[in-house]
């Protein structure tokens, strides 16, 4: 039987929930079929996180005890900015997981998580479509509004709630 995957799922205070739990419940049944693999969530810390809509969230580990990662997704929040973009550790860690994990993936504004930590130069992506302007200031990522998710190398991007679960699948 085929070995199941450790899927990690980068959390951080009011990050979309519907970002993340969709994927989640793919990579679980996933994981569930082959009865091996695990999902995990982690964050820059371990405190308890709310998401942006009020569900409490305890990581399963910080990212100085992260496991190895076959997939990483990155999921989005109205306020990316404040909440993820603005996190020096956390853009550092991601970037140092780019070559460590099998795929690296988000949902929504998440790609602008890949987009900081230089991860989408010379890229194809895509982001939900009312952040479409924010991948097109940066002249090095060809930007896809019309695909639900785009996978380019071992990077996959995805426009929204829906999408990502499409990409997940």
């Amino acid at each position: 039987m085929a070995k199941g995957l450790t899927y990690g799922i980068f959390i951080y205070e009011q990050v979309a929930e519907l970002d993340f739990v969709g994927p989640l419940q793919v990579f679980s049944a996933s994981n569930q079929l082959l009865e091996s693999g695990r999902v995990v969530t982690l964050a820059d810390g371990t405190q308890p996180l709310r998401g942006v809509g009020g569900l409490r969230m305890i990581p399963d580990y910080s990212l100085e005890d992260a496991p190895d990662l076959d997939v990483l997704l990155l999921p989005g929040a109205a306020e990316v900015d404040e909440y993820a973009l603005g996190n020096a550790k956390a853009i550092d860690w991601v970037r140092g997981q780019y070559g460590k994990v099998d795929y690296m993936t988000s949902v929504c504004t998440g790609a602008l998580i890949l987009q900081k930590a230089g991860l989408l130069k010379g890229r194809r992506a895509t982001t939900h479509w009312m952040l479409m302007d924010a991948l097109a200031k940066d002249p090095e990522v060809t930007g896809l509004s019309d695909l639900r998710y785009v996978r380019d190398g071992k990077i996959v991007t995805s426009q929204g709630v829906s999408a990502g679960i499409d990409m997940a699948l």
